[in-house]
């Protein structure tokens, strides 16, 4: 299987309506990419990706589909329908995209919703592309409604459509774009409009991985670093990770360094213990903040119910991070539950802290497990 050639893309500066018809001619200029090898450390995070579906560990039914779709469009010729793929961070978006590049030997071209500011950013990217390329636009969900409205043509009509000049003078020209396929990212589904989610030929969501996936992921990212580690070691870490190879394998790293420096470069399951309890991360994944959020719910507004921006203030935390950074594994656990008046604390977050549950709270015997 061919090389996949991937290129960031840093969005054109944005033309005037004057200069719209040279967006055609200007990205061709070197500007236009970055070489994906002038930073080591890009590389080296790069390599723990695994570069085709057999690698893939997790997510078994969208890797199932991906791979048919990818099948079914290799023996009929054509290009990859386009691919809305969604789901927490950390979890392979932007692995599987380039996956589903490699699988037709295509160039992919890597930007960001954020990153295209303007219709003329879109309109270089999109006029640069080749048959059968494909375009990743990570963080789709923030691309500003007026830059969706060019991209409905193009995914449906393979065609741009640019307006140049102004007032009384004012034209629309279309310029033909080659069949390529556009495989969106998101982390937030609910935030696409609805003409842009139904023009995505399929949508998969990315969920949780189990800690037997994890411990996969574990072994072959070890192996590419060249440390040695057990069984017992790789699900220690596996079972801290929230779920999420990103943080896996952030951890792996850690542990191998405290294993380097203190275990003779081998990691097991006591050497994983000591290292993860040396950055204050609990057999249940629960950090220092996650901690923190439950012990000031509890103890200073007696579990609630109790205002995110008073939850905040207690912790001296942003109000953002702690809804989109801890709450979800904490919902996601049991230990924390949204009301319409506020976070209340779960019977999971009292036994977390080794207190009795108070009357008052209903039985829970669900926990919320991550993993069942």
């Amino acid at each position: 299987m061919p090389d996949t050639f991937v290129n960031e893309v840093s969005p054109l500066s944005s033309p005037d309506s004057g200069e719209m018809a040279e967006a055609s001619d200007a990205v061709m200029s070197d500007p236009f990419y970055k070489d994906s090898t002038e930073s080591p450390a890009t590389d080296f995070d790069k390599a723990l990706r695994p570069p085709d579906f057999e690698e893939f560990c997790g997510q078994s039914k969208v890797k199932e589909r991906l791979m048919l779709m990818v099948e079914a469009a290799k023996q009929r010729g054509d290009a990859l329908d386009h691919v809305l793929l969604s789901g927490p961070p950390g979890l392979g978006k932007t692995t599987l995209a380039h996956i589903l590049a490699r699988e037709f030997g295509s160039q992919i071209h890597c930007t960001s919703g954020p990153q295209i500011e303007k219709a003329g950013d879109l309109a270089g990217i999109l006029t640069n592309l080749q048959h059968g390329d494909f375009l990743f636009i990570d963080e789709i969900h923030r691309l500003h409604p007026a830059i969706e409205e060019y991209l409905y043509p193009a995914m449906e009509d393979f065609q741009l459509d640019i307006i140049i000049d102004q007032g009384p003078n004012a034209r629309s020209i279309s310029l033909s774009l080659p069949p390529f396929t556009l495989v969106g990212a998101t982390t937030r589904a609910g935030m696409l409009t609805a003409p842009l989610r139904s023009r995505f030929g399929m949508t998969n969501r990315l969920d949780y991985y189990t800690p037997e996936d994890l411990v996969r992921i574990i072994k072959r990212s070890a192996n590419l670093i060249d440390i040695e580690i057990d069984e017992g070691g790789a699900l220690e870490i596996a079972s801290r990770s929230r779920g999420t190879p990103r943080i896996t394998n952030n951890l792996l790293r850690w542990v191998r360094d405290y294993a380097q420096v203190k275990a003779d470069n081998a990691i097991t399951q006591s050497i994983a213990d000591k290292a993860l309890g040396m950055m204050e991360i609990d057999e249940d994944g629960l950090d220092e903040m996650d901690k923190r959020i439950l012990e000031a719910l509890i103890y200073k507004f007696s579990g609630g119910p109790t205002g995110l921006g008073t939850i905040a203030v207690a912790v001296g935390e942003d109000e953002s991070t702690i809804e989109e950074v801890y709450e979800p594994y904490l919902i996601l656990q049991g230990y924390l539950q949204r009301t319409p008046r506020g976070r209340v604390a779960a019977p999971a977050a009292y036994r977390k802290l080794g207190l009795e549950v108070p009357a008052n709270q209903p039985p829970d015997d669900s926990q919320g497990e991550l993993f069942s």
